[in-house]
C-alpha cells in the first residue's frame, strides 16, 4: 500500500503555571517543563512560532502504544508559558514527505484548506538499505536526520534529504523531475545540518561528517550543478554531540544583525553561538539547561526582541517531556556583544 510519510513542515503551529512575581520579568525570562499524569507518555517537539498575543504555538509528536509511527501533538501556551488552547495557521506552507511506493522524497506546496497546489518527487535510489534510515527516522527508532524544506532568495525551492543514495541539499523549481542543483553529502554519514539564506547564494549553514560538526556562518552554496558539502570546510566544534542537530536563527542583538546557532553538547546542555551576520565574527556563547538533560528542537525571535527556545528534557533522566526557555533581549545582549 502506498504511503507518504511527512518529514518536515516549513512555516506552518497543553500545561504549566506562572509564578506570582513581577509580570514583566516573568514574560521576559522563564523556563517551563510540560509534564502530565501519564507515566509512560513520551512527547517530543518539532517546531514553534510566537502568536500575535505574545504566546507560543508548539508542534510536537507523541509515542503511540499501538503503532510504530508517531501521533500529532499541538500545544498553545501564553506569554508566561502557561497552557491556553489550539490555534490554526492561515498561509500556504511547504511539506517534505517520503513516498515509499515510488522511493521518492516529495516537495509539496499546500494551501490552508489542505489542497496540494504543486508537488514534485525525487528518487532516493533503489534498494531497501537506502530507504531504511528514512523509516528509522520517521518512527524515531534510529538516528534523526536534519530534513528541511524551504525557499531560496532566488525563488528556487530546496530540500535537505536523501537523493540518489546520498543525504544532500537539492534545489528545484518543482517543474522538472531533475534537480537544478545538488550539494552532496557522504551517503548517510555527512551533509548539511541546516541552511538559512542570507544574500544571493550565501547561506548561514552547518554540516556534519562522520560524527564531526562544523559551523559556517557565511558559506556559498551552488544552486546549480553538483558540489560537495565536504569542500565547504568550516570550524569544528568538538563539544557538540556526534552529528548534532543544529538550529539557525537570524535575529538582532544590541542593534546588530546576528546569526544564532543552537545545538546539543556532550554535557547534555543546549549551546547557543552568536556570529555577526555581515562579517562572520564570533560574538559569544551561552548554555542552557540544568539538572536534567536537555536537547534543542526549535528557536524563534519573540515580539519583545528576546528569544524563545523549545526542546526536550528528560524528567528523572528517563521520561521525555517538552520544555520551553524564554530569554529577554537584555539577557541576549550580555551574551552576544
Amino acid at each position: 500500500m502506498k504511503k507518504q510519510f511527512l518529514l518536515v513542515a516549513f512555516s506552518v503551529v497543553a500545561w504549566a503555571c506562572s509564578n506570582e512575581s513581577d509580570p514583566a520579568a516573568d514574560k521576559a525570562n522563564f523556563t517551563r517543563i510540560y509534564d502530565n499524569n501519564k507515566f509512560e507518555a513520551s512527547y517530543f517537539p518539532i517546531d514553534m512560532i510566537q502568536t500575535p498575543d505574545g504566546g507560543y504555538l508548539i508542534l510536537g509528536g507523541r509515542r503511540l502504544v499501538d503503532s510504530n509511527f508517531s501521533g500529532i501533538y499541538l500545544m498553545k501556551v501564553d506569554e508566561f508559558g502557561a497552557f491556553i488552547s489550539e490555534k490554526e495557521d492561515k498561509t500556504n506552507f511547504l511539506l517534505l514527505s517520503y513516498d515509499n511506493d515510488k522511493k521518492e522524497m516529495v516537495v509539496s506546496v499546500v494551501n490552508p484548506t489542505g489542497i496540494v497546489t504543486s508537488s514534485k518527487g525525487f528518487g532516493i535510489g533503489e534498494g531497501d538499505a537506502v530507504e531504511a534510515p528514512i523509516i528509522d527516522h520517521f518512527i524515531r527508532n534510529g538516528r534523526q536526520f536534519p530534513f528541511q524544506v524551504g525557499k531560496a532568495l532566488s525563488g528556487q525551492y530546496f530540500f535537505n534529504g536523501f537523493y540518489n543514495y546520498t543525504f544532500s541539499l537539492v534545489f528545484t523549481d518543482l517543474s522538472s523531475s531533475s534537480p537544478q542543483g545538488v550539494v552532496q553529502g557522504q551517503q548517510d554519514e555527512g551533509g548539511l545540518s541546516q541552511v538559512v539564506p542570507l544574500t544571493g547564494d550565501k547561506y548561514a549553514t552547518a554540516r556534519f561528517n562522520f560524527g564531526d560538526n562544523y559551523i559556517l556562518p557565511g558559506a556559498t552554496l551552488k544552486s546549480s550543478g553538483v558540489s560537495s558539502s565536504v569542500d565547504l570546510g568550516g570550524n569544528s566544534f568538538p563539544e557538540l554531540t556526534a552529528n548534532a542537530p543544529v538550529k539557525i536563527l537570524l535575529t538582532t542583538v544590541n542593534a546588530k544583525e546576528i546569526i544564532l546557532y543552537g545545538s546539543n553538547t556532550h554535557s547534555r546542555q543546549i549551546a547557543l553561538y552568536g556570529y555577526n551576520k555581515s562579517s562572520g565574527e564570533f560574538l559569544g556563547s551561552k548554555y542552557l539547561g540544568f539538572s536534567n538533560p536537555y536537547e534543542i528542537a526549535s528557536m524563534i525571535t519573540t515580539a519583545d526582541g528576546g528569544l524563545a527556545l523549545c526542546g526536550t528534557t528528560y524528567v528523572a533522566g528517563r521520561f521525555p517531556r517538552i520544555c520551553l526557555f524564554k530569554l529577554s533581549k537584555e539577557e541576549l545582549g550580555k551574551s552576544f556583544k
